[in-house]
């Protein structure tokens, strides 16, 4: 019984102690990604907008959402960079989606009013 509680808060710390360890690791990633960022890298906001890195500031980021549409942003908000490896395997989805055959759809008929009269006077 005496060993109950230390063995209780012990179950209940190292949950905690790891989940906290996990959690610095991704933070240390994602600093060191934002500091990484060049020209030209293709990024993933928090807000899931894709963009090209127009120009590197000491906390922002500009970044090219389309053709001569340019927005500054903080380097907080860059979550991930998109490789040429994500790009062919959004295109090679999006080609499983156009070849996926759609259901035949049956012509709409229109029925006279007489047609109409019978069909609600039966039921």
């Amino acid at each position: 019984m005496e060993l109950l509680f230390p063995l209780l808060i012990l179950a209940l710390l190292v949950p905690m102690f790891l989940g906290i360890r996990r959690q610095k690791k991704e933070m240390a990633k994602t600093t060191e990604l934002q500091d990484s960022l060049s020209v030209g890298d293709r990024v993933l906001t928090t807000s899931g907008l894709h963009a090209t890195v127009v120009e590197l500031g000491d906390g922002t980021v500009e970044l090219e959402i389309a053709p001569g549409v340019v927005t500054t942003w903080s380097r907080l908000v860059v979550r991930e960079l998109i490789t040429e490896d994500d790009d062919e395997d959004d295109a090679d989805l999006d080609d499983e989606l156009d070849v996926v055959d759609e259901p035949a759809v049956a012509p709409v008929v229109e029925e006279t009013a007489e047609q109409t009269e019978r069909r609600l006077g039966k039921e």
